[in-house]
């Protein structure tokens, strides 16, 4: 039996069949198992896994937060360096740098302000390895009355310089001339930051924030020290003429 001789014809369609078919599966449209294709991103959680992280995100949130208020309205909390509000910061110019646990943010940026105006200005703290120089937070087990300014240690708002130097209830620490310093640097925060011994039972080693969270003049003052922070000639370690008239009635506005 004779087979048909292929024409001109039939050869070019051929070729174009085979070009047409290793197109196809150049790009992928040739027909393959499912499985062989590769995930186009990552897995996304099953529900009972988000369900399961986000149960123990809020599982941490209540242990570091107690929903109660320190003596100047900002919450206290359990833990320091957990996912909260208050963690651990060193001082500049201090040895070693010192350390102390703050809240982040405009908080931290007043109080270290204050801490380094002390250190430069009025005694240097951690020097031949001083015992308890500066603390922040405290546990807010420590508290025994959150009305009382101590409180706000466990809020993260106020520092204790010297905490066995400065016992509560006990003044004359300070000479005149310190007592000056202490209040041109009340004066830098323009009365954001108060110190504990301006109180009726008076804790001279106590500084703290004294405006409610949301107070504005807390942001505003936060970005006058960056900003001095940032230009030489400015800041703390700059000393200045605190017996200027005019250093002494900005200062006496926050006595």
């Amino acid at each position: 039996m004779s087979h048909p001789v292929p024409t001109r014809r039939h050869a070019l369609t051929a070729a174009a069949g085979v070009t047409a078919a290793a197109s196809l599966a150049a790009t992928g449209l040739t027909a393959a198992p499912a499985a062989a294709a590769p995930p186009a991103g990552p897995t996304p959680l099953r529900n009972d896994k988000l369900k399961e992280a986000l149960r123990r995100q809020q599982a941490r949130r209540r242990r570091l937060l107690t929903n109660r208020p320190s003596a100047n309205g900002w919450e206290m909390e359990n833990e320091t360096d957990a996912s909260g509000s208050i963690w651990t910061y060193g001082i500049e110019g201090t040895p070693g740098p010192l350390t102390v646990a703050l809240r982040a943010g405009d908080v931290r940026t007043v109080l270290v302000h204050v801490v380094r105006r002390f250190h430069y200005e009025i005694d240097a703290l951690g020097t031949h390895g001083e015992p308890r120089p500066v603390e922040g937070w405290v546990p807010p087990t420590d508290i025994r009355d959150s009305r009382l300014p101590e409180s706000n240690r466990a809020s993260g708002t106020a520092v204790a310089i010297r905490p066995g130097s400065y016992p509560p209830g006990a003044r004359g620490a300070f000479t005149a001339g310190r007592h000056l310093v202490i209040r041109d640097i009340v004066a830098d925060t323009e009365g954001v930051v108060r110190w504990g011994g301006d109180d009726r039972r008076p804790s001279e080693g106590l500084f703290y924030v004294a405006v409610r969270p949301g107070d504005p003049r807390l942001a505003r003052v936060a970005a006058r020290i960056r900003s001095w922070e940032e230009t030489p000639g400015r800041g703390a370690g700059v000393l200045v003429d605190m017996t200027q008239p005019s250093r002494k009635r900005r200062a006496a506005r926050y006595a």
